[in-house]
């Protein structure tokens, strides 16, 4: 039986660019994943996608290269470990990711990530949605993360007997960036459930198919979003942790992270991640926003020894390519919407960085859709279109972002450049 495209998509796939495989995204819980879980992902994508894995700039994992005929495999396998695929894809709310995984609090905000993730994921309630419906939750506002959610929640107060959040909404990117707003500062905890849903029944309500929330927002204006969010929103709940910060030291311990070019994992090293975190580490480790892996170790004073084991499997910092902070999507290599090849593109702009460059932090998308947030890095890059040369070859444009101010979105500053003249310009910056 062939797989219809657009009914798939609630269950975590797309059609690859390749014809006859396909992509797979696992929901991870608030980016955070157990070892158990990293060793059986590895297990599936040495038997079925290829022998490497994805990681998304949202805490997800991708699979490639799978077949329509492993699929129900994966699935079996994903669940024996307490992974699903549901709602990773389409419109749906998505997985709900969670940072800075370095800041103290990431042990609390963790906990009410995952709460939410459980809250929404497989509730029909929360299928079939115009579009996608992306929930954060973060420790602080350093990454601007925040600012590109539908639902964004950032920590204000963790005294008392529950925390609080500064509620943000109707934030985006794709082709027409937009900042989130801020409904309600210090919001108590009890009231965030009751008010997302309202949010999304509203969302669903009054949005045409394909549209997010800051399409509505545009449409009503805020007084008139906000005005039939309260008409809908329900009771506040009693917040019970049912989580709490076990999986990583409430302390803050002592952070080590493993720099990942461009996302892409090999299943060795995967491995070899998940065996430090089970010795070092209480057995999880959390997927960054800069796709990324951060341990929080359980015992400081083995930090040396950590450090030497993650320089081992190759994870060291010496390789340029780990020495800068570059988010990069699958772009061409993979995905049906890609424009360019992005590791390809991405080495180009590496080596032609001085030591500047090498400390700015940078991002790109292969298409206009802005997977990997390109807005919120330093500087971003966006591949725009592909044009016909006179050989008859598609080459890709970019527009190059910069982003300078705090609470904004990065701008375009540079627009239709070849990959030629955006090498000179990364030349240029340092």
């Amino acid at each position: 039986m062939t797989l219809d495209p657009q009914t798939i998509r609630i269950d975590g796939i797309y059609e690859q660019r390749q014809p006859g495989n396909f992509m797979l995204r696992v929901k991870v819980p608030a980016g955070t994943v157990s070892s158990d879980q990293a060793v059986q992902i590895a297990e599936i994508a040495d038997r079925f996608a290829g022998g490497s894995v994805h990681l998304t700039t949202r805490g997800s994992i991708e699979l490639h290269w799978l077949k329509e005929e492993n699929l129900a495999e994966v699935w079996r396998m994903l669940a024996a470990v307490g992974l699903t695929t549901r709602g990773a894809c389409g419109g749906a709310v998505r997985g709900v990711t969670c940072g800075p995984a370095g800041a103290p609090a990431f042990p609390l905000v963790s906990s009410f990530a995952q709460l939410l993730h459980h809250h929404f994921t497989r509730n029909p309630h929360f299928e079939g949605l115009p579009k996608k419906f992306k929930i954060g939750v973060f420790a602080d506002r350093t990454d601007g993360r925040h600012l590109i959610q539908d639902f964004g929640l950032v920590l204000a107060d963790s005294a008392g007997d529950a925390p609080r959040y500064d509620v943000w909404l109707a934030g985006g990117l794709g082709r027409e960036p937009s900042a989130a707003f801020l409904f309600e500062p210090a919001m108590p905890v009890e009231r965030i459930i009751p008010l997302a849903e309202a949010v999304v029944r509203v969302y669903r309500a009054h949005t045409p198919k394909g549209k997010r929330l800051k399409h509505l927002l545009r449409e009503l204006g805020r007084d008139e979003l906000l005005r039939r969010v309260e008409e809908l929103r329900g009771d506040d709940l009693p917040f019970v942790d049912t989580f709490g910060p076990l999986q990583f030291p409430a302390g803050g311990g002592s952070r080590l992270e493993a720099p990942v070019f461009a996302g892409e994992l090999s299943t060795d090293e995967l491995r070899e991640l998940a065996g430090i975190a089970r010795r070092f580490a209480g057995g999880f480790m959390a997927l960054t926003g800069g796709q990324n892996v951060v341990f929080r170790l359980v015992d400081p004073f083995q930090r040396g020894e950590a450090e030497a084991l993650l320089a081992a499997a190759g994870f060291g910092g010496t390789i340029r390519e780990q020495q800068v902070a570059f988010r990069v999507c699958p772009g061409s290599h993979e995905c049906r919407m890609g424009l360019a090849p992005t590791r390809d593109v991405t080495l180009a702009l590496i080596k032609a960085m001085g030591e500047e460059g090498l400390r700015r932090d940078w991002s790109i998308s292969g298409c206009p859709n802005s997977c990997s947030q390109p807005q919120l890095a330093e500087v971003g890059i966006v591949t725009v279109k592909s044009v016909k040369g006179d050989d008859g070859e598609r080459r890709p444009l970019f527009d190059l972002y910069r982003r300078e101010e705090e609470g904004r979105l990065g701008v375009p500053v540079r627009q239709g450049l070849p990959l030629d003249d955006l090498v000179a310009e990364v030349r240029r910056l340092g």
